[in-house]
């Protein structure tokens, strides 16, 4: 069983900065994949940006430059830094673990709003 807790999200102007943390818990492969996706209101779920487990990133446009993904594999954990956020940017946040082998899981979702 994999379990995925996300924390950070809130809500925040429009220009500032949150961080977001998922921690995976269970039988993990070391080698694996792990992700931020967001979905907004009448949209469909998009990625953020992803890390593998040798460190190699991918970013969405819209969030290079101003999002930075990074992950601790001693504590299974992955890291978004976003800053200059924009009201667009208003989503839940989901994170994701996708081992080299079986079924990708996903955690539960948090909040993040940008107020203008």
């Amino acid at each position: 069983q994999v379990q995925l807790v996300e924390s950070g999200g809130g809500l925040i102007q429009a220009g500032g900065s949150l961080r977001l943390s998922c921690a995976v818990s269970g039988s993990i492969f070391s080698i694996n994949s792990m992700g931020w996706y967001r979905q907004a209101p009448g949209k469909q779920r998009e990625l953020v940006a992803s890390i593998t487990s040798g460190g190699i990133t991918n970013y969405a446009d819209s969030v290079k430059g101003r999002f930075t993904i990074s992950r601790d594999n001693a504590k299974n954990t992955i890291y978004l830094q976003m800053s200059s956020l924009k009201p667009e940017d208003t989503a839940v946040y989901y994170c994701n673990y996708v081992p080299v082998l079986g079924r990708t899981y996903w955690g539960q979702g948090t909040q993040v709003t940008v107020s203008s």
